[in-house]
């Protein structure tokens, strides 16, 4: 027993799938390293095409009387999953902070409690989720008119839940709650470079009493279980959050058994500063672009300026950012770790090179320092058609452009294949209006950043994603929405 468990910050990880509500061990494993120290923090086992077929299995086996529980009792067993994870945040939080590099205190603050809120909201959502019935007052003939319709929400069976490690805990379960509360089983396949708080996460939802093989858990290493969840015949759902390449990989695999799909991927997002902002929120927010080391679909990593502003905005931009500091993401004073693995260190500080090379400016930054850690960088002078412009570098990179007006700022704004998300900054109102009516986003901010209310959609444009998660949103996916008509008058006497 003692050979897959692991000790990370002091606490208990098992290595090993959970499938069925029992842990199962692979033949091979795979190295999990810390970011932060370069220390290894187990062998995870390696999943293959076996245990996807077993968890599906399990799945199936399980999702009929998961379906069949009241609302009640699915709210009930979700806030009890919600308590586990409240009574172990400092838990959660440290064997993350160690897994992915984001900050201790982020994860203890806000990431974890947001997790537990996840639970709490989707559990509430479902047991006031309904849709008011109707009366057809037109139809093809006048015999339809006068019926009653009423929309309901059913379970639709196994969903496989693919999640990124950016920020592992927090977007498994935005999948995972949702999926849950509306009587479907769960394939949850985590990241392989954050796989830890997922083992956990198995761990705490048996123990408020979810049952067995409502939730499994299968760690990957490579492609090959990943492969075979998203095409086996028995999924009826797909969620995942990652790369454009991915994606589109996995809608092939999910086109052969018509899979319902829902995508959220990359982003390459502006930050538009109008010269009536408020420079200093403008200021603010920019640098917040920096969270995680970068490492956050919804950055607006192009900040466009209005040239009149530009300077000042610049100047203030480098003072502010010049006093972030880099290091421990468990001191409580750093406020940029590392990047998560090597291959991603190369990916960013190749992208800057070849910006370099090309012409760019670096205001900040501009080169990688000891083990993990890239320096926060601002890149000016950038052709909009370049790569760096148009490609998500996903670190701490961000570049800066600027506009003569309303109508360039959209134009450049729009200018990708992406539409994930924008942010506005504006003293205008109606220049707010204007111009996120024009933004091709799937969120747009104005004068804020990452505001995320879970009754609201969320989803990207374009490149960025398909379909949309999130309140009702989220049960439309997940469930198979019927519509029951009902004749007027129709019922016989049968008393």
């Amino acid at each position: 027993m003692t050979e897959h468990i692991t000790t990370v910050a002091g606490v208990a990880v098992d290595t090993r799938h959970w499938i069925g509500g029992e842990r199962v061990a692979s033949v091979e494993t795979f190295t999990d390293v810390s970011p932060i120290e370069g220390s290894t923090l187990g062998e995870i086992s390696r999943g293959t095409a076996t245990e996807a077929a077993a968890a599906v299995a399990a799945a199936r086996a399980a999702f009929p009387a998961w379906a069949a529980t009241s609302r009640a009792e699915r709210a009930r067993i979700l806030h009890a999953i919600a308590d586990g994870v409240e009574k172990r945040i400092e838990d959660l939080a440290n064997v993350e902070t160690l897994d992915n590099g984001a900050l201790l205190r982020s994860h203890r603050r806000g990431v974890m409690p947001r997790v537990a809120h996840n639970f709490r909201f989707f559990a509430d959502w479902l047991l006031k989720l309904e849709h008011e019935d109707f009366t057809t007052h037109t139809s093809g003939s006048a015999a339809g008119r006068g019926h009653t319709n009423h929309v309901s929400w059913d379970p639709a069976g196994p969903c496989v839940l693919i999640t990124p490690w950016n920020a592992p805990l927090m977007l498994a379960t935005w999948k995972v709650a949702p999926a849950l509360a509306a009587g479907n089983t769960v394939i949850l396949k985590p990241a392989e470079w954050s796989p830890l708080t997922a083992s956990l996460l198995a761990d705490i939802a048996a123990e408020a009493g979810l049952p067995a093989g409502v939730l499994n858990v299968v760690q990957g290493y490579g492609t090959e279980v990943g492969n075979a969840l998203v095409s086996h015949p028995d999924v009826r759902r797909i969620s995942f959050t990652g790369s454009v390449p991915t994606a589109r990989h996995i809608a092939r695999a999910a086109a052969a058994n018509l899979t319902p799909l829902s995508l959220e991927l990359g982003g390459k997002s502006p930050l538009l500063v109008f010269a009536d902002a408020d420079l200093d929120l403008a200021v603010d927010l920019a640098v917040e672009q920096y969270d995680n080391a970068g490492q956050v679909c919804l950055a607006a990593t192009r900040i466009l300026v209005e040239e009149t502003v530009s300077d000042e905005f610049t100047r203030r931009f480098v003072e502010k950012a010049s006093r972030l500091r880099q290091g421990d993401s468990r001191d409580e004073a750093t406020d940029l770790g590392p990047s998560i693995h090597p291959r991603q260190l190369e990916k960013i500080d190749g992208f800057v090179r070849r910006a370099l090379d090309d012409g760019a400016r670096a205001v900040i930054g501009g080169k990688r320092k000891d083990a993990l850690y890239y320096e926060p960088t601002l890149l000016t002078d950038v052709a909009q058609d370049s790569e760096i412009v148009q490609e998500e570098v996903f670190g701490p990179v961000l570049t800066l452009q600027t506009f003569g007006d309303e109508e360039e700022a959209v134009r450049l704004a729009n200018d990708t294949r992406f539409g994930l998300a924008a942010t506005l900054v504006t003293g205008d109102h109606e220049r707010a209006e204007r111009v996120t009516a024009r933004l091709v986003a799937g969120t747009v901010w104005v004068n804020c950043f990452f505001v995320r209310d879970l009754q609201a959609p969320f989803g990207g444009s374009r490149h960025s994603g398909v379909g949309r998660e999130g309140g009702t949103w989220s049960f439309d996916f997940y469930c198979d929405v019927k519509n029951t008509v009902t004749a007027p008058n129709g019922w016989q006497d049968h008393g």
